[in-house]
């Protein structure tokens, strides 16, 4: 199962990027999904998915990511709000 990191508007991507990073390593599945909603949330979404594949090169990793975007239906206060789904895996 992934690991889903939801990201806001006023997430921090170097936060993101090291929660990311950290997944990508340490997971039994070695992906993760970032869910965002909204313009200025798949922006920092976005941002801290650059900042990891920097943050993993710098570090010496082989590890190189591809980013698959999606559409997905989540559930909020009961109304159904369509994100962004970037599912984040090493190449």
């Amino acid at each position: 199962m992934d690991v889903i990191l939801r990201v806001s508007s006023k997430s921090n991507p170097n936060l993101v990027a090291g929660a990311l990073a950290k997944t990508i390593k340490e997971s039994e599945s070695k992906r993760a999904q970032l869910q965002a909603i909204g313009a200025g949330a798949i922006n920092q979404a976005v941002k801290a998915v650059a900042i990891t594949r920097s943050m993993l090169s710098q570090s010496g990793s082989e590890i190189d990511l591809i980013c698959i975007p999606s559409f997905a239906d989540l559930e909020i206060e009961g109304q159904i709000r369509t994100s962004i789904k970037l599912i984040v895996e090493p190449r």
